[in-house]
C-alpha cells in the first residue's frame, strides 16, 4: 500500500513534497576528482579496485572489441537496437538547426553560426542495470549534431570490461572510443584529461549520486547537460483507466532505484483504491522488488483531485520527468501541459514505449527542473557564435549614438575606440 492524499485535505506542500538524498557527498567527490588530476591513469585503476572491485590494466576498450560486441549481440536483440536507433535518429535530427544572416542596414552584417561542440564524454551507468538505451540517447544527438569525438566511459565490471551490450549499443550509435572507468573518477577523467582519457568539451549522462555531485563540480571547466536526480513519473488517469495498467506504469520507475517516484494522480476514488491492490499483487513478481518496495514507501503517493483539471495544475506545479496522460482525450489537455519532460499521451503509450523505442530522448529534467529546462537534445551538443560586420560609411553613422552609450557607463576608452575612426573615412 502506497500513501492516498485527498488534494482538497492536505496542504499543496506536502502533494509537492520529494524525498531527497540527505548525503552530503561533495567532499569524498572532489577528493576524487583531485586525486585524477593528480595521479591520472594510476587513481583510475585504483578506484576501479576500490569502487568495482575490478582490476584494469588497459583502460581504454580496444576498437575491435566494440566490432565483437556487436557481432555477438543476439541477432534479434541486435534489429530490436538498431530500429530503436533509426527512430531515436530520425526525430533528433529534426532538430538541427541553422544559422542565419541580416542584412537590412546598409553596410551591416549580423549574424548567428551553429557549430558543433567537439568532443563529448557520455557517461553510461552499468551498476545494477547497464543502460544500454542510455548509450543511444546520447550518442546519437551528438553525432546528429556532428561532434567530431564522441567517447564514452561506463564503469567495469568485477571482470574487468564494460558490459557487451553497452559495447554494441556505442557501436551502433556511433562512439568513437570507450573507457573502462565510473563514477566521480570518470566524470574526473573526461573533464581533466589523464595519460589514456581525453579531456572533452561537455559531459553528458546520468548517475548516482556521486556522479552527479562530480559534475556539478566540473561545470565551468567542461559544459555539462544536467545535473540528474532520480527518476520519476507522475501518471494522471481518469476513471476508465486499466488499474494493472497504471500500477504497472508506477512500477517501471519505482524500479529504477530506491529513491525513484511514482505517483499517480486521479479523479477516481475506486481507481486509487484498485491500484493500491494491483501494486501489492504485481510487486512480489519483479526481480528488483526490493528497489521498487522501497520506492514506493519513500516517496510513493497518490493523489486524489476533484477532476482532471485539478490534476493537470498539480502536476504544472510538480512539474515532473515523465508524465502519462491515460485520458479519454489526451490531447485535449495536452496544451494545458506546461511543466513536464516528456508526455505520454493516451491509454495505450506507457513511458517505457519513450525509454527504449520512440525515438524522442528519454535523458530529462528531474526534480521539478521542468519548470525550466528542457529533454536532451541535439541543441545540447551544439554551440552559437555572432558575427557583425560593419563598413566604414555604417559605423560612422552610429558612432555617435554608441559613444554616447560608452560615455553613459563611465567607459571613455569604448567611446575613443568609435571615434578614433572617423579620421579614416
Amino acid at each position: 500500500m502506497i500513501r492516498i492524499l485527498d488534494a482538497e485535505q492536505v496542504p499543496l506542500s506536502e502533494i509537492l513534497a520529494r524525498t531527497e538524498d540527505a548525503r552530503d557527498v561533495s567532499g569524498t567527490v572532489a577528493g576524487i576528482i583531485a586525486g585524477v588530476r593528480q595521479h591520472g591513469d594510476a587513481a583510475l585503476r585504483r578506484y576501479a579496485m576500490e569502487f568495482d572491485h575490478a582490476e584494469i590494466e588497459d583502460l581504454e576498450v580496444p576498437a575491435e572489441q566494440m566490432d565483437r560486441a556487436l557481432e555477438a549481440l543476439a541477432p534479434d536483440f541486435r534489429a530490436v537496437l538498431e530500429e530503436a536507433a533509426e527512430h531515436i535518429r530520425a526525430f533528433h535530427a529534426k532538430q538541427v538547426r541553422n544559422g542565419f544572416l541580416m542584412t537590412e542596414k546598409d553596410g551591416v552584417i549580423l549574424g548567428q553560426r551553429v557549430t558543433p561542440i567537439e568532443k563529448v564524454g557520455l557517461y553510461i551507468p552499468g551498476g545494477t542495470a547497464p543502460l544500454v538505451s542510455t548509450v543511444l540517447m546520447n550518442a546519437i544527438p551528438a553525432k546528429v549534431a556532428g561532434c567530431k569525438e564522441i567517447v564514452l566511459a561506463s564503469p567495469p565490471t568485477c571482470g574487468g570490461d564494460i558490459h557487451p551490450a553497452i559495447l554494441a549499443a556505442a557501436k551502433i550509435a556511433g562512439v568513437d572510443r570507450a573507457f573502462r572507468c565510473g563514477g566521480a573518477q570518470a566524470i574526473a577523467a573526461l573533464a581533466y584529461g589523464t595519460e589514456t582519457v581525453p579531456a572533452v568539451d561537455k559531459i553528458t549522462g546520468p548517475g548516482n549520486a556521486f556522479v552527479a555531485e562530480a559534475k556539478r563540480q566540473v561545470f565551468g571547466k567542461v559544459g555539462i547537460d544536467m545535473v540528474a536526480g532520480p527518476s520519476e513519473i507522475l501518471v494522471i488517469a481518469g476513471g476508465g483507466s486499466n488499474p494493472r495498467h497504471v500500477a504497472a506504469d508506477l512500477l517501471s520507475q519505482a524500479e529504477h532505484d530506491k529513491n525513484a517516484s511514482a505517483v499517480l494522480i486521479t479523479d477516481a476514488p475506486a481507481l486509487a483504491d484498485a491500484v493500491n491492490a494491483e501494486l501489492d499483487r504485481q510487486l512480489p513478481l519483479l526481480p528488483r522488488r526490493e528497489i521498487a518496495a522501497a520506492s514506493l514507501a519513500a516517496n510513493g503517493k497518490i493523489i486524489l483531485t476533484r477532476d482532471i483539471a485539478q490534476a493537470v495544475d498539480i502536476a504544472n506545479a510538480l512539474a515532473p520527468e515523465h508524465l502519462e496522460l491515460c485520458v479519454e482525450h489526451p490531447f485535449d489537455w495536452l496544451d494545458r501541459i506546461q511543466n513536464a519532460g516528456s508526455v505520454f499521451l493516451g491509454r495505450s503509450t506507457p513511458e517505457a514505449v519513450g525509454d527504449y523505442f520512440a525515438g524522442p530522448n528519454h535523458t530529462l529534467p528531474t526534480g521539478g527542473s521542468a519548470r525550466f529546462s528542457s529533454p536532451l537534445s541535439v541543441d545540447e551538443f551544439v554551440k552559437k557564435s555572432q558575427f557583425i560586420y560593419y563598413t566604414a560609411p555604417a559605423l560612422a553613422g552610429s558612432a555617435d549614438k554608441i559613444a554616447a552609450f560608452a560615455r553613459q557607463e563611465a567607459l571613455e576608452a569604448h567611446a575613443r575606440s568609435v571615434e578614433s575612426r572617423r579620421s579614416d573615412i
